[in-house]
């Protein structure tokens, strides 16, 4: 491929989904991330779009959402890990709100054998992940479909929440900072997410790790309420997102990351719905914020950021180096 069929493709991508990291276009170009990265630079110079560590974006700042379908082929094996470690933080005969998303659907596959747990959605696609769980209890929530990510929003979704209480919320968004939280580029979706998480003791965050430092023009969870944060590990040249990980656990953020595959973030074997993160390393600290003594357990994963040796400090700040 020309480099100038090259860089269209790569325009054409940015523009449909908002943003792209360089692991993914040098995966749909077929070529290395270091030539993918001078032709995101050479068109950033023409002023097509914006350079971010570790992806590109739209021009302008924040980045728009983009739809169903377009997400659905974004980094799926990074959601599958977030999803496999995540679904360990679920036990049996809990209540628990999961929002839209593509990542929080990939859990909800992983939810439908854990009995006697009752899930309260306003996405159509965690419904349908869950339609043939027998031992789960599916509540879905009124409101008005929005069928680019095909959830419920509006008035009557968020009366809908109104007096419930869960133990803990799964959410996920089109940008996570340490600065802001957890931001989406629709008003309706934020608004509704914002009443989620007022259901819930606890808010797990579910971001892959093109979506750290982002920033999108809706808040929907401010930082000092995210309990834990489930994501993927970001490659070694990326500053940006190692940066953001580090300003998130400084901020009392309980941060697990996945491993590359499918397989969570360790090799413990485990049932269908049940994967079972890496046991060798410490657990997270405590309750905070309201959580619910008791209410699942500590969650070990293969990096925990926030209570690191010196070791793990240590490589952390040579990702940042390099």
């Amino acid at each position: 491929m020309f480099a100038a069929e090259r860089r269209q493709l790569i325009l054409e991508m940015v523009r449909a989904n908002g943003a792209v990291s360089l692991r993914e276009l040098a995966r749909v170009v077929q070529t290395s991330e270091v030539t993918v990265r001078r032709d995101v630079r050479a068109l950033e110079a023409e002023g097509l779009l914006d350079r971010r560590h570790g992806g590109a974006v739209l021009p302008g700042g924040f980045t728009r959402e983009s739809g169903f379908p377009q997400k659905s082929h974004l980094a799926t094996a990074e959601k599958t890990a977030i999803a496999d470690l995540a679904a360990g933080l679920v036990e049996e005969g809990e209540a628990i709100v999961v929002g839209a998303g593509t990542t929080t659907q990939e859990l909800a596959r992983r939810l439908a054998r854990v009995p006697g747990l009752t899930v309260v959605t306003n996405s159509l696609l965690v419904a349908q992940a869950l339609a043939h769980a027998n031992r789960v209890e599916v509540v879905m929530t009124g409101g008005t479909l929005r069928g680019s990510n095909y959830a419920l929003v509006g008035s009557g979704a968020e009366q809908s929440l109104q007096g419930l209480r869960v133990s803990r919320a799964f959410l996920s968004g089109s940008g996570l900072t340490a600065e802001r939280g957890l931001s989406t580029s629709n008003m309706l979706s934020a608004s509704v997410d914002r009443a989620l998480v007022q259901a819930a003791a606890e808010v797990v965050v579910l971001a892959d790790h093109t979506k750290l430092g982002t920033d999108t023009m809706f808040q929907t969870v401010p930082t000092d309420l995210i309990t834990r944060l489930v994501t993927d590990e970001p490659p070694t040249h990326d500053d940006r997102a190692v940066t953001e990980l580090q300003a998130l656990a400084d901020q009392g953020v309980q941060i697990a990351v996945a491993g590359p595959s499918g397989g969570g973030a360790g090799g413990d074997t485990a049932p269908a719905g049940r994967q079972q993160p890496r046991r060798d390393m410490p657990p997270l600290p405590g309750p905070r914020r309201g959580q619910v003594p008791g209410a699942g357990p500590q969650l070990r994963s293969a990096t925990v950021l926030g209570e690191q040796s010196p070791g793990e400090r240590a490589r952390v700040a040579d990702m940042r180096r390099r």
